[in-house]
Order: C-alpha cells, then structure tokens, then sequence
C-alpha cells in the first residue's frame, strides 16, 4: 500500500521473524497489517498512519529453507519515540503469518537523525582534518616568508646626512647604533629593524638628536676603531647603552646568536664613565705622549728606566724581539697585550706594558703592571 504523501523518516523499527513453514512477502505484510489493527485505535493504526504519510514503506526481506521461513521487518516512521515504541511492541505481538506459527523479536530502533548527525560529524572531521593539510604551511613555507619579511627590511637612508638605518628607527622607542652600512645589513637579517649607522668617525647631528629623543644603544665593534667611536659618543652623545662585539671581531660578521649575546649584555653608559673614571692612572709624561704617538700606527716603543726611547718596531715583531733586548723598563705598542707578551716582561723585569686593550684571561704578574691607552 502507498501513501499519498512523503515520509520525513525520524525513526527505523527493525525486526527479525521466524516462521514454522514456507510463507511469502504478501503472507508477512498481511501478518503486520492484520494482528496488530485495531490494538490502540486508529491513531496507531498502520494502513491509517501509511496513509497520512506518518509510516513509511513496510520492507519484508525473507528467504526459506528446509520448511522455515527466517526475514526481516524494517518500518520507517515520522511518529514521536512513545508511538514508535508502541509501533515496535505491537511488532513484537505477531505469532501467526498465514497458517504458520510465527516468532517477531524486535531488533533495533534507530534514530535516523542520530545516524544523520554521526555521519555528518564522521565527515566533518575528514573535511577538517584535508582542509588542515591543505591549508596548514610547511616548515619551508615558513622560513620562505620570514626570509621574505627580512630581505624586503631593506635599507633606508636617514635625516640630513642620509645615514643607512632600518625602517623602524622613526617609529621605535629604543634604538641601535652601529658604526656602518655593513652592520645594518647584519641586524636587519637578524630581524633588528630599529638600527642606524655613524657612518664614520665624526658623529653625525642626527644621531646626536636622536639620542636625545631616544634611548639609544651603542654597538660597536671589539676593535681600536670600536674604542675611539666610543670615547667621541661619551663626549657629544646621550647615549644609554654600549654594547660590544667579542674582542677583535666586527658587528657585520656577527651572527644572530652572537649579535643576541652582545645587546643582552650591554653595559649602562654610567658604569662605563665610573670605571674610566676610577682607572685613570699616574704615569710619567713620556708613556702618555708616547701612547698617543702610538695610537693607529700598530707600532711599539721600547723605552728605558729614564724614559729614553730604546727601539721603536712593528707590533708583529714585539714579542720576538723584545726577548734579545737589554734595559727595557716600559713597552707601549698599539696592539693586545696578551699572555706571551706578559710572560716576557716578567722575565724581563719590565715595568709596564702599555697598550691599546688587554686580552681576556690574562695571569698578571705582580711585579708588571699592565694599563691600557684610556687608563693613562
């Protein structure tokens, strides 16, 4: 029987039978229509439900073998859960198909909307998870764009002097000073954008200005250059910080970790001043003038205990020639005092050393006292 309407199916009754004989399809929907009419009035009325589009199409599927009949029932229905329950039971009551003793046991109910929704979430995970594939960047994705980020962080020319520096150094608070182009380029490929260079030795009117609108970081190279910018800045700047390259080596081929390690430790200006200001040190006339000779020319003076210059020779001849010289009281070169050096004047009996740094780690003996250009 059809229903002159289309059913929203909400529930599926599904049910099992065996029959204790052969039986057909026709056999088992008359079984289903006749046993159970009347049983609840005609509200829960099958023909009448199936007409009103509230029942489905009854499917019967059976197959027989050795004088037994064995199937199953599936009723769709848009009927609430208590009709469709009462539908079920009245299922259940069936002991008869045609002229066989029968057996109906009720399955399953199932919701289709339930079925419905596990499907839909079933897909919506697979949709999501192709989707994160899709649209997730892999890692080389990832380290294209930030160096996209970083190369197009390009030089800009700043103020009057048109000094290279980063696009940041208007905007930002805080910024970074270092000696040149090439030291630029190296802290904007680290991600530095605030950065702005000297540009040469003479300190230039804006990043005088900018000191002073700014809190300003010098980073300097570990060299005697590093040195002499250094003094100027403490001389016409307000610079707060000063950060250092390792000893004998430039900001331009630091790398990132080392360019992080150096501005992590920079030193407020304040300590700088007090500690220059506490190692000035009194030393007779001639090894001041000599060291300011001195400074620039990688060249060493050798003088005696009468501050009569000795000998005067290349920095990179010192160490060797110094062993064979006689009545050397004072050593002032433009170079780093290092350990050899100190080895040979205490042998030597030499009173001072004097030079533009003192390497790290040095065993000083007590009888050779070791000052540096800026303590004297």
């Amino acid at each position: 029987m059809k229903s002159s309407q289309t059913v929203t199916v909400k529930y599926v009754i599904r049910a099992r039978f065996e029959v204790e004989g052969v039986v057909e399809k026709p056999d088992v929907i008359g079984a289903v229509f006749g046993q159970t009419e009347g049983l609840f009035g005609p509200e829960l009325d099958l023909r009448e439900l199936q007409k009103s589009g509230r029942i489905g199409r009854i499917e019967i599927k059976l197959e027989s073998k050795q004088d037994k009949t064995t199937g199953t029932i599936t009723i769709p229905t848009s009927l609430d859960r208590v009709s469709t329950a009462i539908i079920a039971a009245s299922i259940e009551s069936i002991n008869r198909v045609g002229p066989c003793e029968a057996k109906v046991t009720l399955d399953k109910m199932e919701d289709i909307r339930d079925a419905r929704r596990r499907t839909i979430i079933n897909r919506a995970k697979q949709v999501l998870h192709e989707w994160t594939i899709e649209t997730m960047p892999g890692t080389d994705e990832i380290f294209r764009e930030v160096s996209e980020t970083l190369r197009l962080a390009r030089v800009e020319k700043y103020g009057p002097e048109g000094l290279a520096a980063g696009p940041d150094i208007e905007s930002a608070k805080e910024i970074i000073i270092v000696e040149g182009r090439a030291d630029v380029i190296n802290l904007l490929r680290t991600g530095i954008q605030n950065v702005i260079a000297l540009e040469g030795a003479k300190i230039p009117q804006t990043i005088i200005k900018l000191c002073r609108e700014k809190e300003a970081t010098a980073f300097l190279d570990g060299d005697r250059g590093g040195d002499l910018i250094l003094k100027e800045l403490l001389q016409v700047t307000n610079v707060k910080y000063i950060a250092r390259a390792p000893p004998g080596k430039e900001v331009e081929e630091l790398s990132p970790k080392k360019i992080e390690k150096a501005l992590k430790e920079k030193v407020p200006i304040e300590k700088i001043k007090a500690k220059k200001a506490r190692r000035k040190i009194l030393v007779p006339k001639q090894i001041v003038e000599t060291a300011k000779e001195l400074e620039g020319t990688l060249e060493a003076v050798l003088l005696n205990n009468k501050m009569k210059q000795i000998e005067r020779l290349p920095v990179s001849e010192l160490a060797e020639k110094l062993q064979g010289i006689k009545d050397v009281d004072t050593v002032i070169f433009d170079g780093v005092i290092t350990q050899r050096l100190v080895d040979v004047a205490a042998e030597k009996n030499i009173k001072y050393l004097v030079a533009a740094r003192v390497s790290e780690a040095i065993k000083q003996p007590l009888q050779v006292k070791l000052l540096t250009f800026t303590e004297i």
